[in-house]
């Protein structure tokens, strides 16, 4: 097997695995209680009627998901709360100046929007820009 031409990944590395962890994001968001209960269900009912489930384990099974989905709802609250917090923080920059840290785009902010990287401002010459670590706002 000659494993010697490889192609270059440069660039598309980050974007595969943005794309992968979104969609792991995504089957995990559709996991809910009534899809443990299915699970649980059948492993009942196809469970060896000569060594049945512990109900120790049973409990614990329980247990986990009532952990599992208290950590998604306080995630959930989370989300909106940072939500929230990138919404005053964008009102609060509409009119003002933005240069990027390398100082190759400046501008005055026209508009803000949130979006699933934070808050983009865009600029009254049509440019947008992420507000990240390094902005200078004035």
């Amino acid at each position: 097997m000659d494993v010697s031409s490889t192609g270059t990944t440069t660039g598309t590395t980050s974007t595969t695995t943005a794309a992968a962890a979104k969609a792991a994001t995504s089957v995990a968001s559709k996991m809910n209680a009534d899809t443990f209960l299915t699970l649980l269900m059948a492993q009942l009912q196809n469970q060896d009627p000569t060594k049945p489930m512990d109900s120790t384990e049973y409990v614990g099974q329980l247990a986990t998901f009532s952990q599992v989905e208290q950590a998604t709802k306080t995630n959930q609250k989370l989300d909106s709360l940072l939500t929230s917090s990138f919404l005053n923080q964008a009102d609060a920059i509409i009119g003002r100046s933005l240069t990027s840290a390398d100082g190759l785009i400046s501008g005055t902010v026209q508009s803000v929007r949130v979006t699933g990287d934070g808050v983009m401002a865009k600029l009254t010459d049509g440019r947008e820009m992420l507000l990240a670590s390094g902005i200078s706002i004035s």
